[in-house]
């Protein structure tokens, strides 16, 4: 990539009294200020001499201020902008963002969802093999409007590996993927034989089985996550509701297709209606988080035994809406909430083994971002990443790193266009540093992207 050149390029775009609806959430349109686009030009020795010409879809025309374009091998005819959204016409762009750790990242945009036969809305993070190729889920879409199972390779190049048939096979996939070897497991949230959601098994190759259909009684319903898999290929998740007092199980799924059920909650202080998710240590023991039930009522953070003996490790004294926990060695749990905190803009929190609970990062909206609606990941030096539904510079969702000192830093604020909108799933990271995940929204058709943060 050329280096950086100084020629027109820091957007400030006059504010619109008008009002739009975007993929559904009705906002005033607000300029954008202080955006950083990398625009590959054929001459990089003409680029001071050029000016952008910016023209509204509705027949105004907008010019660039003073700012920084990286010149490279493509020439810009002009940039389209409708109510503040860019929309980039015929050119690859990305936006600088902050630096952490001494790092900056753009964003790539990998794919965007047409809401037709590719899928929409995707709400999941994305599981990556050693190909660089990811693997993922859309809630809607695909052939029967009701998921997809999709694959983008490390060229960019997006396949549908399955399309749900709003039936036996299950519907309305909400959770991660898990790669073991050529098979993908997963769950929908609805769908079965009974309606109440699956556990399925998915060949590279787009094959589909149902490991398990969710009746809907004791053994659980709408499974509220992704899974944890053993290694003699036991799969263990959680429901949000059914189980013996209808306020959700934690369950095992054998390689046979038989389900035990671990644990039933009681809707009492051993919490109600998990959601996020469980994550594991190296003796099989679950860790997860439920919406609802503890001490205060206003949920918990578990642990449930393979043999079944459920443990509450904290209680939440308020409302703050846990999104599950990731462990690290040591037996530390690091969370989001999405709310609570000092604003109540949600949290980034650590629970240690004594169970003490330490809030690392209060969100406290605008830039900052807020509402975080999915768990964590944590890199080999202890920096969390993780991204907020809402907040950010256009209100349309943020990136962004805890440090290890407890230090936050935005990594990426979503615009609301082409880039996506309002992510709603955690990340996967590669070995690069380079981050991957999806926006429920936004893209070219409003119906979610995927997207990657490289470092710079």
């Amino acid at each position: 990539m050329a280096g950086t050149l100084d020629c027109p390029g820091l957007l400030r775009i006059p504010r619109s009294r008008r009002r739009q609806t975007i993929t559904g959430r009705e906002a005033e349109a607000e300029p954008i200020v202080g955006m950083i686009f990398h625009v590959r030009n054929a001459n990089a020795s003409d680029h001071g001499k050029s000016r952008l010409r910016i023209s509204g879809r509705d027949g105004s025309v907008m010019t660039s201020t003073v700012g920084s374009w990286t010149c490279g091998q493509r020439t810009v005819e002009r940039l389209e902008t409708n109510m503040g959204i860019l929309v980039v016409a015929a050119v690859t762009w990305v936006v600088l963002t902050a630096c952490a750790q001494g790092q900056s990242y753009r964003e790539i945009l990998l794919h965007s969802f047409n809401s037709g036969t590719d899928g929409s809305n995707p709400m999941a993070p994305l599981v990556l093999d050693a190909a660089g190729t990811l693997y993922g889920t859309t809630y809607g879409g695909g052939v029967n409007g009701t998921g997809t199972i999709f694959r983008i390779d490390s060229a960019g190049n997006e396949s549908v590996l399955y399309s749900f048939m709003a039936g036996a096979d299950g519907q309305y996939p909400s959770a991660g993927l898990i790669l073991a070897g050529s098979k993908l497991y997963g769950t929908t949230q609805a769908g079965g034989t009974s309606g109440y959601g699956t556990v399925f098994e998915v060949s590279i190759s787009g094959q589909e089985t149902v490991l398990y259909s969710l009746r809907g009684g004791t053994d659980g319903a709408y499974p509220s996550g992704g899974l944890v898999l053993d290694s003699t290929g036991n799969l263990y998740g959680a429901t949000s509701s059914g189980g013996a007092s209808r306020f959700g199980t934690v369950f095992k799924v054998a390689a046979s297709g038989v389900e035990t059920l671990l644990h039933s909650f009681s809707g009492g202080v051993d919490g109600e209606f998990p959601q996020g998710g469980l994550t594991r240590d190296a003796n099989l023991n679950l860790y997860g988080t439920t919406q609802a039930g503890g001490t205060s009522g206003w949920g918990t953070v578990f642990r449930v035994s393979t043999a079944g003996s459920e443990a509450v490790l904290y209680s939440f004294p308020d409302e703050e809406s846990p999104n599950g926990v990731i462990r690290d060695s040591v037996g530390n749990l690091y969370g989001t909430t999405a709310l609570g905190g000092a604003a109540g803009g949600g949290t980034v929190f650590k629970i240690d083994s004594t169970g003490k609970k330490t809030v690392l990062h209060s969100f406290r909206g605008g830039a900052d971002g807020e509402y975080p609606s999915a768990g964590l990941i944590r890199d080999a030096a202890g920096n969390l990443y993780g991204t907020t539904y809402g907040g950010g510079r256009s209100n349309w969702g943020t990136v962004f790193n805890v440090d290890t000192k407890g230090h936050e830093t935005v990594l990426y604020s979503f615009a609301g266009g082409n880039d996506g909108a309002a992510p709603v799933a955690g990340l996967v990271q590669d070995r690069g540093g380079n981050l991957y995940g999806t926006t429920k929204y936004g893209g070219a058709y409003g119906a979610g992207v995927v997207f990657k943060l490289e470092i710079q």
